[in-house]
């Protein structure tokens, strides 16, 4: 059978095991297909089943995959920030509060539409290599550029072959950031999504206290008069709570509610200092949350109550952060991550299983924004985004519950292949859309400038420029 895809993009993917993320039963076999295969055809699964099944009714198509592989839906990266793929790796030192001021804030006048472009470049192509095939990015800078900066990161996911749910982190509070400006940037980004064939926009708010009042009326006004969904971070750190509480007299998930934000699909990022009446807020309103393992640990931040929103029926994602934060792009880190954290947090090897997590990475990374009816499962109709992990590498050599060998076992090396809209975007783990390398080179330079114009050299002693840049 032939190695290539069929002309309209028709094939069968087969594994060993196909892990299809659907159903909700107690089974332990629920959503899991052995010996299984998923035929693709124009963008769509058409049918999930047995391969030997599969291969007989379509003995002319392609088949991709083998024989010991694992077939999982691509993960669903619910939340990121493609505006720090240039300054990874720095400013260490401090807690959340803090960096924003020492990293975020000097960054962001800074930033052109040509480093979101090639920053989205970098970052997409690690993330696609983790089998992320969704990216919900909110991309924080300084608006009123010309151009303007956020459609740079939607050329890049077309150019990657990655879905995106793109966003601009608006807040008011810096002085380069006029309300003007804000709204323009806003609509710069929503034109370049509708004009896209992977990404759709959504109304970023970089959080309640980064706006004025005169602004959280305009986004909400946005997303809901415009039918679009809210990112938003929302109780990231105890800070937050207390500086919010101080200026409104009630949590930002109160003020949210109470001035109509959640009558938008919304997306809040982190969580982890929400009390019992903010958690009855977010299930009640439907609110997606985004858990981030790797930078809560990072930055200190604190530990989201994933257990207990799932409980109260709070759907909950995963996601990597920005690469100023975490600061790699990797889906497969945050997945084990957050099984790690949730049980030294509570102290029990039962406080999660392996597939709650992967859970979490495909088809509740899906709910959470709102897309479970097109995406996040391999189920006939949706749309053909799926990975293949290489079932002959060392890690997966013996397969004994493949939930456990994915979310403890697998790592970035282990990703063969990448599918997003019945494409490959990684064939034998190359990005295929880019040259790597040239994306590569060309990084060095601009994260140079960045860091330089930034005043980011206090922040490391090690913080240089690359050979050749001066």
């Amino acid at each position: 059978m032939s190695a290539a895809t069929s002309p309209g993009g028709e094939a069968i993917v087969r594994g060993r095991y196909v892990l299809t993320a659907a159903g909700a039963g107690s089974d332990p076999d629920d959503g899991l297909v052995e010996d299984g295969a998923v035929h693709v055809a124009d963008g769509r699964i058409v049918a999930v089943g047995r391969f030997a099944e599969l291969a007989a009714a379509h003995p002319d198509l392609a088949v991709h995959g083998g024989p010991d592989d694992l077939v999982t839906p691509g993960f669903v990266n619910t939340h990121g920030h493609f505006s720090e793929a240039l300054i990874t790796g720095i400013a260490e030192q401090y807690t959340l509060w803090e960096w924003v001021a020492a990293l975020i804030d000097p960054v962001a006048p800074h930033l052109t539409e040509e480093m979101a472009h090639v920053g989205t470049l970098l970052a997409g192509a690690q993330m696609l290599q983790t089998g992320i095939t969704l990216a919900n990015d909110m991309f924080v800078c300084d608006p009123g550029g010309m151009p303007p900066v956020t459609p740079g990161v939607v050329r890049a996911l077309d150019e990657l072959g990655l879905r995106g749910v793109v966003s601009f982190g608006a807040g008011d509070r810096r002085p380069g950031s006029p309300m003007g400006a804000v709204m323009d940037e806003h609509a710069a980004l929503a034109e370049a999504a509708a004009a896209s064939r992977l990404s759709r926009f959504r109304v970023g708010v970089g959080a309640v206290g980064a706006q004025s009042e005169e602004l959280f009326a305009a986004s909400t006004a946005l997303a809901v008069d415009g039918g679009y969904g809210v990112h938003i971070h929302l109780h990231e750190i105890r800070e937050e709570v207390t500086a919010t509480r101080q200026r409104y007299g009630h949590t930002a998930v109160e003020h949210c509610a109470h001035h109509g934000l959640f009558a938008a699909p919304t997306l809040a990022a982190h969580c982890c200092w929400v009390d019992n009446r903010d958690r009855e807020l977010l299930a009640q309103h439907r609110v997606g949350v985004a858990h981030n393992p790797v930078s809560n640990m990072i930055l200190a931040s604190g530990v989201c109550p994933v257990a207990d929103l799932r409980a109260r029926g709070v759907d909950v994602g995963l996601g990597v952060d920005g690469p100023a934060s975490n600061d790699r792009q990797d889906m497969l880190e945050a997945i084990k991550s957050s099984v790690l954290l949730a049980r030294v947090d509570a102290l029990q090897a039962t406080a999660m299983e392996a597939r709650d997590a992967f859970a979490m990475a495909t088809i509740g990374g899906a709910r959470a924004l709102r897309l479970d009816d097109e995406l996040g499962s391999l189920e006939p109709g949706k749309a053909a985004d799926l990975v293949v992990f290489d079932g002959t590498s060392p890690a997966l050599a013996n397969i004994h519950d493949p939930y456990q060998a994915l979310v403890y076992c697998a790592g970035p090396r282990d990703v063969k292949d990448v599918w997003v809209a019945g494409q490959r975007s990684v064939i034998d783990g190359d990005v295929v859309g880019i040259d790597l390398a040239d994306v590569v080179g060309r990084s060095r330079p601009l994260a140079a400038e960045l860091v330089g114009d930034a005043g980011l050299g206090r922040l490391s002693r090690l913080v240089t420029a690359p050979a050749g840049v001066s």
